[in-house]
């Protein structure tokens, strides 16, 4: 039985709890928050788990296996790094650190261990993201010539992060699972349209080895919330909708074909090809709880993690060039891989 504590019960932690809850093998002992009011209703839903507001009452429990990550960015580091000290298992909220320096240490210390660490990278645990990531690697989209997003809404503000640690960063994870190709380069650029708050509008282009290029839009002053995401691939081409109910996912046999004219000196032309849309049927599982239940076979079966901490590390990394970009009003920033 994998024993886990929960560090954060605001926005995002009564989800991790149910899924947690639900797991097999698993059972959670504690919940930390900063406010008893925010804990009180868990004694009499969860009448079986610890809650406190000391985060030494869950590292000090020899019971806790796992410790659990929600609270905000500027956090991460130092909780996650006390509870690897302590000898625990980590999954975190993404993004995994606010600097590449703190994530490198994170991964140093997991690995000097022998610990897991993940990032919950929620979007990869989709049976849409996984469903596309299957498309790809057998081919049926042909070499991904670029990615298009839109991850737009209205709010919710942070004050910690701006909007592309907040929005971008669900892409830039989504691209590493998808891609094999890695950033080269990033441009950014941003404004902060509210007073003495983050960058809430952010235009972000990655430029790749291969022949792709990705850009990603996020706001959080949209009227509308949108959610969407365009592969075009060199034999077919994709819509990922998060919102859509039913059909997530939609392929159109659409695109170009390339043909060179015998005549010397002519212009190579250009056919388009205008063939059928098919959407494939997903599962329904939820991607938390595929998400919990990966973290707890990654620790029983000391099995590296799919969102894992070095996957979280390339994320800051995109994250911070990107800031960097931003600052120097879209400046091309190079990604060393080093």
């Amino acid at each position: 039985m994998i024993g886990i504590g929960l560090i954060g019960y605001g926005y995002w932690g009564p989800n991790l709890m149910r899924n947690f809850s639900r797991q097999d093998g698993c059972k959670v002992h504690w919940v930390v928050g900063r406010r008893e009011s925010r804990l009180d209703p868990l004694r009499s839903q969860y009448p079986g788990v610890k809650v406190s507001t000391h985060f030494d009452d869950v590292v000090t429990d020899q019971s806790v296996d796992a410790v659990v990550i929600a609270t905000p960015v500027l956090s991460h580091y130092p909780l996650a790094l006390r509870a690897l000290e302590a000898g625990k298992h980590v999954l975190v909220e993404k993004p995994m650190t606010s600097t590449v320096d703190e994530g490198q240490r994170l991964v140093d210390e997991a690995k000097r261990r022998g610990l897991v660490l993940m990032v919950d990278h929620t979007f990869v645990y989709t049976p849409a993201v996984r469903r596309i990531r299957d498309l790809i690697q057998h081919g049926q989209i042909g070499d991904v010539l670029y990615y298009d997003s839109t991850r737009i809404n209205l709010g919710l503000f942070q004050n910690d992060v701006n909007v592309l640690w907040d929005l971008a960063a669900h892409d830039l994870s989504i691209l590493d699972y998808l891609i094999d190709d890695v950033p080269t380069a990033v441009s950014a650029v941003g404004k902060c349209l509210v007073p003495n708050a983050p960058e809430s509008i952010a235009y972000l282009t990655l430029f790749f080895g291969g022949p792709a290029i990705a850009h990603i839009n996020v706001n959080w002053l949209a009227p509308v919330k949108t959610r969407r995401v365009i592969i075009g691939g060199s034999r077919k081409m994709l819509v990922y909708d998060e919102l859509e109910p039913s059909e997530k996912i939609k392929i159109y046999d659409k695109g170009i074909d390339m043909v060179e004219t015998p005549e010397e000196g002519q212009m190579t032309r250009v056919n388009y090809r205008v063939g059928d849309m098919w959407a494939p049927a997903l599962d329904s599982t939820e991607a938390l709880h595929a998400m919990a239940a990966h973290f707890l076979d990654c620790i029983r079966n000391r099995k590296p993690a799919e969102t894992s901490g070095e996957m979280g590390l390339r994320v800051v990394k995109l994250l911070e060039a990107a800031n960097r970009s931003m600052r120097q009003n879209g400046q091309s920033i190079n990604i060393s891989h080093s």
